[in-house]
């Protein structure tokens, strides 16, 4: 003979974890817009490159962002 159990108890998250929850979401969205912005994308190229490559087009490991955000931006 089978027995079933019927006392299957689901739990509510609370409501601090649904708020958690739901900024995590916007901050991955932001996150993503960010990194979708052309400008990040030739930063994170131009850090992949070696200082001699780097030296090659005139610029230091440092100025990268000075000089990828350079026409908006006086850093």
């Amino acid at each position: 003979m089978a027995t079933q159990a019927t006392d299957i108890q689901f739990e509510r998250p609370s409501l601090l974890a649904r708020v958690g929850a739901g900024l995590d979401r916007a901050l991955n969205v932001l996150v993503s817009m960010a990194e979708a912005n052309p400008r990040m994308k030739a930063v994170t190229r131009l850090s992949e490159l070696s200082d001699e490559e780097l030296a090659a087009r005139g610029l230091k490991r440092e100025d990268i962002v000075r000089h990828v955000f350079r026409d908006i931006y006086y850093v």
